[in-house]
């Protein structure tokens, strides 16, 4: 039987000289019946949540009114809490004896920088577990009805995020194109930039993308169009984060908005 570490909690007479735990949770990407059976169990458990921007409020009001909530919401460009500051955080609170949920949207190890913050924890002696959730490549998907892979389209699926440092260094050859699904996080800012990228690392103009926005949330948005239509639908439509830009053949499979034909004729492209 696994032998479950000695935690130390200060809500309802539990003994604070025991070890305090930091968890790190995925909240999945936005709806609360979304959360894993375990997530929501620890939500009722913990002494202290740190969150981020994107968790809703429905989730955190989940827990008991006494449980401190601490934001570390980040925007882009503009990071209220430095990722150094975060680690610390955790170790802190749970060197205190408190039961710390590190409360993420999505799930912790996808550009959720979970590694970065267990590895802290770690290093400093602090227990640390980690709890999966429900990704938002997973959860936009599944609510457009858009399967990532398909026999009649897809037996691949990559993941990479389209802000990151050093975006045009980056090898995306191979990852979009037939037979494949690219996912790509955190890139409507840079959508215009991403389309020259992939058509410049061997993408056909005319692939198909869906822009998933708001996934599984109540403004739910899913919208298709070509490759090289992409940045301009982006601000033709004004899609805001969070959303999800998905480039392959499953991007004609579900419920979205299609307008391959208009766009098609708009680029001077066959779809």
């Amino acid at each position: 039987m696994k032998q479950q570490p000695k935690l130390s909690q200060t809500r309802s007479g539990r003994d604070n000289s025991r070890q305090g735990i930091v968890y790190l949770v995925g909240a999945g990407p936005g709806d609360p019946e979304l959360l894993t059976l375990k997530a929501a169990r620890l939500l009722a458990d913990a002494d202290v949540i740190v969150h981020d921007g994107l968790v809703s409020r429905e989730i955190l009001d989940l827990a008991p009114p006494e449980t401190r909530r601490i934001s570390v919401a980040k925007q882009r460009s503009k990071h209220s809490v430095a990722q150094g500051d975060i680690n610390a955080l955790l170790v802190a609170e749970a060197r205190k004896g408190h039961v710390v949920v590190r409360l993420k949207g999505g799930d912790p190890f996808i550009f959720g920088r979970g590694g970065e913050e267990a590895d802290d924890c770690r290093e400093c002696g602090i227990s640390v577990e980690i709890v999966p959730g429900i990704s938002a490549a997973m959860g936009c998907a599944a609510q457009a009805k858009m399967p990532l892979t398909h026999r009649d389209a897809s037996s691949a699926v990559s993941f990479v995020a389209g802000q990151c440092k050093g975006l045009s260094d980056q090898n995306w050859s191979g990852l979009a194109g037939k037979g494949r699904t690219l996912v790509i996080y955190m890139g409507v800012a840079n959508a215009g930039a991403i389309v020259e990228k992939l058509i410049a690392d061997g993408a056909s103009p005319d692939l198909p993308v869906a822009v998933l926005e708001n996934g599984t949330r109540e403004d739910f948005r899913a919208l298709r169009t070509l490759l090289t239509d992409l940045g301009d639908l982006v601000q033709r439509e004004q899609v805001k984060s969070p959303a999800l830009l998905i480039v392959g053949e499953v991007a004609r499979y579900g419920d979205a908005e299609n307008k391959f034909q208009e766009y098609a004729q708009l680029a001077g492209v066959i779809a």
